[in-house]
């Protein structure tokens, strides 16, 4: 049985931030602040049953709302929205109207841009039903905000049960035609957060191919095959394997910062789409999701600027990403599946995180 405790995490723009956690009887713990909804950390057992924070963030919300953190742009743990990922030139179309989006990536839009979700104070409902635990995050997104059309009513629920399952339901409805694309942008290090780089870990992604990027990082249009490339996954590998091996894709990013195409049957409940593996500490993290796409980056723009909470800096590929999501620039991409949410409709997507120990 879990359950679920609140706190107090400060104050952003006289609005006040709470800390929410949710705990299970392993004493493995799940902490969510308001403030971007974000996974501040989620300690979980290695093989041996040894707690040990795995994901990257700070002890308090100064940390996420500081100038430092600010201008890197890590996003650690945040809820992304209203459009996950890059849309290029910043601008899309939707029935012949285009909208201005801020351009806070180059000459694209990143992440919603810089009055994304991820900096926005949620309403939190915290609840118990049954053996889990349950936080119901919910915001009210203006029309024109950050760019975009409509009035979106956004809901994210987060649930914790028993065995280190965290699932994330997304909804969301709009009075006008916009675009939404969300997802959670946590950073893992499953040996440990700052315990150094995840190069070790073994990561399988059930895809067959990816969306390759033009020298911007915007998605050219193309459902490459994976095969006989460094982005096949479909084996086991670690991630340190091919990371810089001379591959245009990979000299474009940096290393892996790239949307794979999953192998989705017809079933609509979450299937899997990516494990990551950590052999020094056996713990293993299972990946389900509803959507057609997941990101795989390996912090390439972590530089050491950031100390986090075991008091030991962020260095460059000191954690990895796997972001469910429709794909990126699809806005711009109509032979991407589309992103448009109308009236009357609503978005829904699901996203389970399954840790384990092997």
């Amino acid at each position: 049985m879990t359950t679920i405790a609140r706190k107090p995490f400060g104050s952003v723009d006289g609005k006040t931030v709470d800390l929410y956690t949710l705990t299970d009887d392993d004493g493995s713990a799940v902490r969510i602040a308001t403030y971007g909804g974000i996974i501040t950390s989620w300690t979980a057992p290695d093989r041996a049953g040894k707690l040990v924070d795995i994901v990257l963030g700070f002890d308090g919300l100064e940390g996420y709302a500081n100038e430092t953190y600010l201008r890197s742009g890590p996003y650690f743990g945040a809820l992304i929205g209203r459009y996950c990922n890059r849309i290029g030139g910043a601008r899309f179309s939707i029935e012949g109207v285009e909208y201005q989006l801020a351009a806070n990536d180059g000459t694209n839009n990143l992440h919603g841009g810089p009055g994304g979700f991820d900096k926005k104070v949620w309403q939190a409902a915290a609840s118990t039903s049954g053996r889990d635990s349950v936080l119901d995050l919910s915001y009210v997104s203006a029309d024109g905000e950050a760019g975009f059309p409509g009035r979106l009513s956004a809901r994210v629920v987060y649930t914790f049960s028993p065995g280190n399952v965290l699932r994330i339901d997304y909804a969301a409805t709009t009075d006008r035609p916009t675009i939404v694309n969300m997802t959670n942008h946590t950073y893992f290090n499953l040996a440990g957060e700052g315990s150094g780089d995840i190069l070790g870990t073994q990561v399988r992604i059930d895809a067959g191919r990816f969306t390759p990027v033009d020298a911007r990082l915007i998605t050219t249009g193309e459902l490459r095959d994976v095969t006989g490339t460094p982005f096949d996954f479909r084996t086991p590998t670690a991630l340190g394997a091919r990371v810089d091996a001379a591959d245009e894709q990979l000299e474009f990013a940096g290393g892996y910062d790239h949307n794979w195409v999953l192998d989705r049957g017809p079933d609509a409940g979450p299937a899997t789409a990516a494990i990551a593996y950590e052999p020094v500490s056996g713990r293993r993290l299972e990946v389900l999701t509803t959507e057609p796409g997941v990101q795989l980056y390996v912090g390439n723009h972590l530089n050491g600027s950031l100390v986090g909470k075991s008091g030991r800096p962020y260095a460059r590929r000191g954690a990895f990403c796997l972001e469910t999501q429709h794909y990126p620039d699809s806005p711009n991409k109509p032979e991407f599946p589309s992103v448009v949410l109308r009236p009357g409709e609503t978005y829904s997507t699901t996203t389970v995180f399954r840790l384990s120990a092997e």
